[in-house]
């Protein structure tokens, strides 16, 4: 086993123990796949318990509750929906549940499977997996993120939402923060293929669906769509980018805690002890459910009130206009009486017993006028008093919702206090702590790759192909192909072609034209390769063929995985041959049209 630390999953066909290293599963992108019963959910928590039994914490999204077996042995917080889980939870705990599984290394069950209202679950995810990425930023800290059934998110033939985007975005832009992705899925022909070819290591379980081995025969090499769909069960064939074995055959071993996916069958079903966690880590989730329930009971208090407020201010108002139409009809008949030329009309001249009468009726009148006048007044000063409270119940129902957003987005937000130091500050990038123990990774080294790689892929856009000066001496091909037509000389059907190149080694220029660009459009569209890398590709084999799919990479500069499923796209177009076993040369009908540098072709 090599310095860098290494964990043990299984055994190869030839005997030999499978050891895959820790750094690459933590930060990598993977991606296991196989049919119902074929092991593919024994194979992550097979990882699972290795890096848990390492002390490296992970986070598990179960869509199926069942992973919670692994708390038969480990100290895991199973939060969910299900009275089940250690805590129920909800969107609101996204920032806390990345905390704890950040910063204070506690491996954590996420289990989606309870949720009756699936928006909310996604939601959940969404909010948990942002956390991270955004936590990771500053932390650099390895951390594995393990999705099952993640063709539920990033589906093939279907939109991807939010969600989905956010898992494809870890899969591109997490590696090199620290936070790797391993997607699980039965049907990887339902898997948005930007996310499969994204991977450098993936585990093809058993599988039968013709569209499915497609997806095999594609990304590994034809021979394989065969081959996978007779695998026994537990037994794999294992892809990765950091060996220079390109596949390998292994038998996963068998998970060691209860087996909670486990098909129900007669036998009766005993649930083992299980590990919990402490009660003061429930209690903190606890509290964020308490509080976010007590200001929505206040807020649904708050509009109650308000809405009742509302419904007295208008009767008061309809009440004030009846009192209103009163005064109006009172001081009316008023004016009207005090008028002698109506009293005069009215009594016909009448005697002074009847105007004293009418005078008595006039100040009564005057009296209950005046009476009406002050409750209008009072029912003027209830109603502004009535309003100006009101306003200040309004004024306090807002500043409650400013304060509940701004609650809210304190839990969204990740924490920004400066006396908290950051993983920058307290340790180098070089050194992670995980389980208590200082664990060497060597993040200078990945990083110093990346950024290689970002080099050499910006050169491959800006001059059309990845740079190959300095790998061969030119001036000793053209000698060759100088020595072969001065020997045999030049004698073929297309003749003027061949004077034009003879003396030279095939370039990429030289694989155009009508008889070939179709067929590399569609073989680079299949592959995670470009036309112009093909037709490099193409010169490489018509310079020193037949080749081995690892000799070809190196001399392109793209990694075995993309330039094993160009070559076998362009296998199935006719344009390659494969003489032997990884070995691949021109067919004969694109030797015919180009000039070759020696005789080897």
């Amino acid at each position: 086993m090599s310095e860098q630390r290494e964990i043990r999953v299984g055994e190869t066909d030839d005997g030999s123990e499978l050891w895959l290293p820790v750094v690459e599963l933590l930060t990598g992108r993977g991606f296991v796949t196989g049919k119902s019963g074929s092991g593919k959910s024994n194979t992550a928590s097979v990882i699972a318990e290795e890096l848990l039994e390492a002390g490296y914490p992970l986070l598990i999204v179960d869509t199926d509750g069942e992973y919670y077996g692994l708390k038969e042995e480990y100290e895991m917080l199973h939060a969910g929906a299900d009275e089940e889980c250690d805590i129920q939870i909800g969107p609101e705990h996204a920032e806390q549940m990345a905390t704890l599984a950040l910063e204070e290394n506690v491996p954590i069950i996420l289990d989606v499977s309870g949720y009756l209202d699936e928006d909310e679950a996604d939601e959940l995810l969404r909010e948990v997996a942002r956390q991270l990425f955004v936590k990771e930023k500053k932390l650099k800290k390895p951390f594995l993120l393990v999705v099952e059934e993640v063709h539920e998110y990033i589906p093939e033939g279907g939109g991807v939402g939010e969600t989905g985007n956010l898992l494809i975005k870890i899969s591109k832009r997490g590696r090199k923060h620290g936070l790797g992705i391993l997607g699980i899925s039965q049907r990887p022909a339902d898997v948005k293929k930007d996310f499969i070819t994204q991977a450098n290591w993936l585990v093809w379980h058993r599988l039968t669906w013709d569209n499915d081995t497609k997806v095999v025969g594609r990304i590994i090499d034809t021979e394989y769509a065969e081959l996978v769909s007779d695998l026994d069960d537990g037994q794999a064939f294992v892809q990765t980018d950091w060996t220079d074995v390109d596949v390998r055959k292994v038998q996963f071993r068998r998970k060691r805690t209860f087996d909670a996916g486990a098909t129900p069958g007669l036998d009766d079903f005993e649930r083992p002890e299980l590990k919990s966690v402490s009660d003061a880590l429930v209690g903190e989730l606890q509290e964020i459910s308490e509080r976010t329930d007590r200001e929505q009971d206040r807020i649904r208090e708050l509009e109650s009130e308000l809405e009742k407020k509302e419904k007295r201010i208008e009767t008061l108002e309809d009440e004030l206009e009846s009192a209103r139409d009163v005064s109006s009809a009172a001081k009316q008949m008023a004016d009207a009486l005090t008028r002698s030329e109506t009293v005069q009309t009215q009594l016909g001249g009448g005697s002074d017993e009847e105007l004293r009468r009418l005078h008595d009726e006039i100040v009564d009148l005057e009296e209950e006028t005046d009476e009406l006048r002050e409750r209008l007044e009072e029912k003027t000063d209830r109603i502004e008093s009535l309003e100006a409270d009101l306003e200040s119940r309004t004024e306090t129902i807002e500043r409650l919702r400013a304060e509940n957003e701004r609650l809210r987005e304190r839990i969204r937000e990740p924490n920004s206090d400066p006396s908290q130091p950051t993983a920058t500050e307290s340790e180098p990038d070089d050194i992670v702590r995980a389980g208590g123990d200082d664990v060497e990774f060597g993040f200078t080294s990945i990083k110093t790759e990346l950024e290689r790689i970002n080099e050499r892929d910006t050169t491959e856009r800006t001059l059309g192909g990845p740079d190959t000066t300095g790998r061969r001496d030119r001036r000793d091909v053209d000698t060759a192909v100088a020595e072969r037509t001065e020997g045999n000389g030049i004698d073929d059907p297309q003749s003027d072609r061949s004077a034009a190149t003879a003396g030279r080694s095939p370039s990429p220029d030289e694989f155009t034209g009508e008889w070939i660009d179709e067929r590399l459009e569609r073989a680079s569209g299949q592959s995670r390769c470009t036309a112009t890398t093909a037709r490099q590709v193409l010169a490489v084999l018509a310079r020193d063929g037949p080749l081995e799919t690892t000799t070809v990479a190196d001399d392109v500069g793209r990694s075995t995985i993309a330039v094993q499923s160009l070559l076998s796209e362009l296998r199935t177009e006719d344009v390659l041959d494969r003489p032997a076993e990884r070995t691949y040369a021109l067919s004969d009908d694109v030797r015919s049209r180009v000039v070759l540098p020696d005789s080897r072709q």
